[in-house]
């Protein structure tokens, strides 16, 4: 039998293809078309090509044992400059893959140069642009062998990036401005059991002037809110259930509006709610000279939807008009107050007052003297709703009783009567006017003009247009609810 020959030298070739796979490891970089050379210019490329290999060797070494910053640092040391890569050019046009190696770190640095965002971890947001002054320092023809010296090159250009990557961070917070601090002139003392202790020490001449207007808050966060036009009252740690009439009374007996032409203390709030300043305030006040008081109502949509101040008074606190028509048999207070057409011009509310001593003196004396025989006079079942949190069923005033809700109703009744010889001014609120439609603008100088005629035929159409809106934006539930309940049966004119 005839022995088999050999496989050809083609099938031997053949059968060494599966080692393919690592030459597509190495085709990221794509190489030229390799022409044959003559066996002299071979030779002469031999010797870079191992230096080469020897050189790549030692880079993986050290790579292994140094952090990702410091590899991309020393692989774009090692490679070899500019004029360096064209020397084996042009020696040899072809590109042996030993020297086409250092090409692969050197895109590297697009990627590392990309500084992580602010909300990666620092280490690496710093770590990263140290890669990128090396890569820049190799490209100039720095070149640094692999190693030791690689590292101790790539830890002085950790630092000098370190330096400059916190300076953005400095800066921007310089330009912030700086949290506003209460002066110590303006900052109150603690609550103690008297009023001077609880007002604030303002400026020299703020508790002389001949107007001083206080500004009462509970709790420290609301020291923020205060006008700095108005002294600020410390309320914190006082509970009355008479709320703002107490805080009257007390600064009345104080040293602190002694001298002064006119005084008033008003929320904390006063700004939100009327969308007006203090400079603006007194300004208005400045601009009508000559007045017993100056109020405002932060709420003028209330005057044009209801006959007064105390028919609004039972649509937010539960059985109120009743309430209110006790006490006033009790005290002998008229009683068509609670019934009558009011103008806008005599609505107030907030307990907004600006006023004269000769005001807070007969007003103050009237509100006791009605708080006084209330206690005395009414029923007992009258005067435990008095004091009944009822009247905050809703929680939006701290839990208070119907008591300082009749308080600040009572003004009216006042100038009407124990203070007729008193003159007042109503302070407009343009910022609240702008915020009423034209339907409420309609209905309110409808009922002033049906006041001021004294026309009975005028105020039953104001009485049908306020019904007819109140059904049309409130629903039937509530106009089934409160709406017999605030139309009397009777016109009549306070």
């Amino acid at each position: 039998m005839s022995k088999k020959s050999p496989p050809p030298a083609s099938n031997v070739v053949a059968l060494r293809k599966p080692q393919a796979p690592v030459a597509k490891r190495t085709a990221k970089a794509p190489l030229s078309p390799v022409p044959e050379a003559p066996k002299e210019v071979m030779a002469a490329a031999e010797a870079p090509a191992a230096a080469a290999k020897k050189a790549a060797v030692k880079k993986s070494v050290a790579a292994r044992s140094l952090p990702p910053a410091a590899t991309a640092a020393a692989n774009d040391a090692a490679s070899p400059a500019p004029a360096a890569k064209a020397a084996p050019k042009a020696a040899a046009k072809s590109a042996v893959k030993p020297a086409q190696k250092p090409a692969k770190p050197a895109a590297k640095p697009a990627v590392e140069t990309v500084i992580a965002p602010a909300g990666k971890p620092a280490g690496k947001a710093i770590a990263k642009p140290a890669a990128k002054p090396a890569a820049k320092k190799s490209a100039t023809g720095v070149t640094a062998g692999p190693g030791p010296v690689a590292t101790a090159a790539a830890k002085p250009a950790a630092k000098a990036v370190a330096k400059p990557a916190r300076k953005p961070a400095s800066g921007k917070a310089a330009s912030l401005p700086p949290a506003t601090e209460i002066p110590p002139s303006a900052t109150p003392p603690k609550a103690g059991s008297k009023l001077e202790k609880n007002l604030a020490a303002r400026p020299a001449n703020s508790l002389q002037s001949p107007i001083r207007i206080f500004q009462i808050y509970f709790e420290a966060w609301q020291k923020e809110l205060l006008d700095p036009a108005f002294a600020a009252l410390n309320n914190s740690g006082v509970k009355s259930e008479a709320m703002e009439f107490d805080v009257f009374e007390r600064l009345a007996r104080s040293e602190h509006v002694k001298g002064a032409t006119l005084w008033g203390a008003l929320s904390w709030r006063f700004s939100e709610k009327t969308g007006m300043s203090g400079a603006d305030l007194i300004k208005a006040v400045q601009a009508n000279p000559g007045m017993d008081v100056y109020y405002c109502n932060p709420y003028p949509h209330n005057e044009a939807l209801y006959h007064n101040m105390w028919t609004q008074g039972e649509t937010t606190h539960p059985r109120f008009l009743a309430l209110s028509r006790a006490l006033f048999q009790a005290v002998g207070l008229p009683e068509d107050e609670l019934s009558s057409i009011s103008t806008s011009n005599s609505c107030s509310a907030a307990n907004y007052f600006i006023a004269s001593p000769a005001f807070w003196s007969k007003y103050l004396t009237f509100v006791r003297k009605v708080l006084t025989l209330a206690e005395r006079k009414l029923s007992p079942e009258a005067r435990s709703l008095l004091h009944s949190t009822m009247a905050d069923d809703r929680g939006l005033h701290r839990g208070a009783t119907y008591l300082p809700f009749i308080v600040e109703r009572l003004f009216p009744v006042f100038m009407k009567t124990e203070g007729k010889g008193l003159k007042g001014f109503k302070i407009a609120l343009p910022e609240r006017e702008r915020e009423m439609n034209v339907h409420l603008k309609l209905l309110r100088e409808m009922k002033d003009v049906a006041h001021r005629t004294k026309s009975p035929w005028l105020a039953a159409c104001w009485v049908n247009y306020r019904n007819l809106y109140l059904s049309q934006m409130n629903g039937k539930a509530w106009c089934q609810k409160y709406l017999r309940a605030i139309t009397p049966t009777d016109i009549k004119f306070g």
